[in-house]
């Protein structure tokens, strides 16, 4: 993996900027934004004739789910599930704050896992359940081992990491890289967990006869407040192996790097569902095994965010050394400690979203600059630096007195 202060040396060199703006960028600016760059109209209709298609599909699911638990059961078990969202919800949001990404494309992923993830698992688990049924021979063991631990790992991660693929390549100027890959992984897995907790809480239910009933609790502890990032975690081997991919100059090697993401998916989920058929202490599992993967999946995740931090601020020193920001400035964008200071500063007069707004651009110029010396221009990154550029610059002029 080449690092980004490699790149900063790349031989290509950003424009150099117009005398009058250099000249005003010796003093560090007061950062906002009034224009954001123009919207790329054509990625936008697709991206919502997706998000209207995958919402159909999600009102099938719906019909399926009410239909199968009944209405009261599903209203109750809808209201649980929104707590393990609501977790994972927040935690993205930690995790996508360098560099959000555009709200239409975590929608479709969202809906992704809700809705066509759920319908591709049910479709070929009721496929192959003849053929399981077959060669365990009516086995309840054998039968319920092979469904949890070897079926729904391969199908489960397979229709989930296919939202990715299909995000890598409609949307891949918003993929930079293993973040990116890990934050679509985590609104697909979340939707899909979202669905699939609706189905483990109302059946137990159902089954139960209401909220207080035998095992309710227990399920909802376990799948709810214990393992809400359980299916991120899975999912996001694949994302962080697409989001390598990005680093590539051609997209179809995102293909080969997909099924080397898959693999460690697939391992995980089946580590998670396999091992309750051979520990006889699930929560001693919990803690010894589970726990432990988790914080090592929050060290990785801190270690690829300091590194999205190294690259913005290694592609906007390149700006700041031909004339369009002051050297002083580029901590304040680059840091998050500087990003703090600089909207508290904004806060005072009342500039907060301004400032926020122009943190976010710069960030974007930096990874459109990463797109340009990786070769990955032909995605629309030459149009979005001079966007952003001249976004930058009426942000100096409209804020100059604050």
């Amino acid at each position: 993996m080449t690092s980004p202060d490699a790149l900063s040396s790349a031989p290509i060199s950003p424009t150099a900027a117009p005398a009058d703006i250099a000249a005003r960028a010796t003093s560090t600016a007061q950062p906002g934004l009034t224009t954001p760059p123009p919207a790329q109209h054509t990625a936008r209709v697709l991206g919502i004739i997706g998000v209207i298609l995958l919402a159909v599909v999600g009102l099938f699911v719906l019909v399926y789910v009410v239909v199968s638990l009944g209405p009261d059961a599903f209203a109750l078990a809808g209201v649980m599930a929104l707590v393990p969202l609501a977790i994972v919800f927040f935690g993205v949001r930690w995790i996508d704050r360098w560099e959000p990404e555009p709200r239409l494309a975590v929608v479709f992923a969202f809906l992704w896992g809700a809705a066509v993830a759920v319908i591709v698992a049910l479709v070929v688990g009721a496929g192959l359940d003849p053929f399981i049924t077959l060669i365990t021979q009516n086995n309840a063991d054998a039968y319920d081992f092979i469904g949890a631990a070897i079926q729904a790992p391969l199908v489960e991660e397979s229709a989930k990491g296919l939202g990715l693929l299909v995000i890598f390549f409609a949307a891949r100027k918003y993929f930079d890289g293993p973040v990116d890959g890990i934050v679509y992984a985590a609104w697909i897995a979340g939707g899909f967990a979202f669905t699939e907790n609706i189905f483990y809480f109302g059946g137990q239910l159902v089954e139960s006869g209401s909220l207080t009933g035998d095992g309710v609790f227990e399920i909802f502890l376990i799948r709810g407040i214990m393992s809400p990032f359980a299916h991120v975690m899975f999912t996001s081997a694949t994302g962080i192996a697409l989001g390598f991919a990005t680093r590539l100059r051609s997209p179809f090697a995102g293909i080969g790097l997909f099924f080397v993401g898959l693999a460690p998916a697939m391992f995980l989920h089946a580590l998670w569902n396999g091992a309750l058929f051979f520990v006889s202490d699930f929560y001693g599992y919990y803690f010894l095994i589970q726990v432990p993967l988790f914080v090592i999946s929050v060290v990785l995740v801190m270690f690829l965010r300091r590194q999205e931090e190294r690259l913005t601020r290694a592609r906007l020193d390149e700006y700041a050394a031909v004339g369009w920001f002051s050297p002083a400035e580029i901590p304040s964008l680059s840091t998050g400690a500087g990003r703090r200071q600089a909207l508290a500063w904004a806060a005072r007069f009342g500039k907060r979203r301004a400032m926020k707004q122009y943190i976010q651009n710069a960030t974007r110029l930096a990874f459109a600059r990463q797109r340009i010396i990786t070769g990955r221009g032909g995605l629309g990154a030459q149009a979005d630096e001079a966007a952003l550029l001249g976004a930058i610059v009426e942000s100096r002029a409209s804020l100059a007195g604050s």
